[in-house]
């Protein structure tokens, strides 16, 4: 099964992209070709750039108190496993207080000279050549074993950030409900009479060739499969398809 995953809100949007540009900078990392680790120093730069554009650590550690706060009211409901709850509280203030003890996240990158100028060019299309940055090929042409320790070294003021964002994704993920559903002619709709979620997920059976479009509000979940051939845009599906659903909120 293919799991398409839709944010209901933009700080959710936010944390997913996080996760997905920690996991292509993990992938990247490994790697030991220069390709691979400019398209992870590039990475780095987008997790700065994110960083830049909106207060993550803040909001990161708003989530985090929420999530710590609706956990502990759980602690006198009959049928809690507390041991699994008194773990899940741990782990929590352990994310929220290295990150709070960190000042701005990737402030060490900002303060480096050569990263700062690279920063500025390694975006531009063939701007990061040899021609045109001398001093990044140096870098390149060295030893990858070299290479890794530097990026891991630059990778590491991020780490709280990213313990921190997989946590929240985590306890998000883990209280959704997934039940199998039909799209009737391709469309299904959920009316909510108003209660909302955080995130939606959708299962889809790869062999169908076909992928979900979602959107929700306080009113309704939507859920239109189209399918694609590369030539022409995607157009709506008009058969029955089968999938599963999860509706994730805490």
């Amino acid at each position: 099964m293919i799991l398409y995953e839709n944010p209901c809100n933009e700080r959710v949007r936010t944390l997913l992209r996080v996760e997905y540009l920690f996991d292509r900078l993990f992938f990247f990392t490994k790697g030991e070709d220069p390709r691979c680790h400019q398209i992870a120093m590039t990475t780095l730069f987008e997790l700065l750039d994110i960083c830049d554009r909106a207060d993550v650590r803040t909001a990161v550690l708003q989530d985090l108190d929420r999530h710590r706060a609706a956990l502990s009211a759980l602690r006198e409901h009959p049928g809690v496993d507390r041991n699994t709850l008194e773990r899940l509280l741990r782990d929590i203030q352990a994310a929220s207080a290295r990150l709070a003890d960190q000042g701005r996240i990737g402030q060490e990158l900002r303060d480096n000279e050569w990263l700062a100028s690279l920063r500025g060019r390694i975006t531009v299309p063939g701007g990061s050549s040899p021609i045109d940055l001398p001093s990044y090929y140096s870098w390149q042409v060295r030893p990858s074993s070299v290479r890794a320790h530097d990026l891991h070294g630059w990778i590491e003021p991020f780490m709280p950030l990213q313990s921190a964002v997989a946590l929240i994704l985590q306890l998000l993920r883990d209280v959704g409900d997934a039940q199998d559903q039909v799209a009737s002619q391709g469309a299904y709709q959920e009316m909510l009479g108003g209660k909302t979620f955080q995130l939606l997920r959708v299962w889809v059976d790869p062999a169908l060739g076909v992928f979900p479009e979602v959107s929700a509000n306080k009113y309704v979940i939507w859920v239109r499969f189209s399918a694609q051939d590369n030539m022409t845009k995607p157009q709506p599906v008009g058969r029955d398809i089968r999938f599963r659903l999860a509706r994730c909120n805490i």
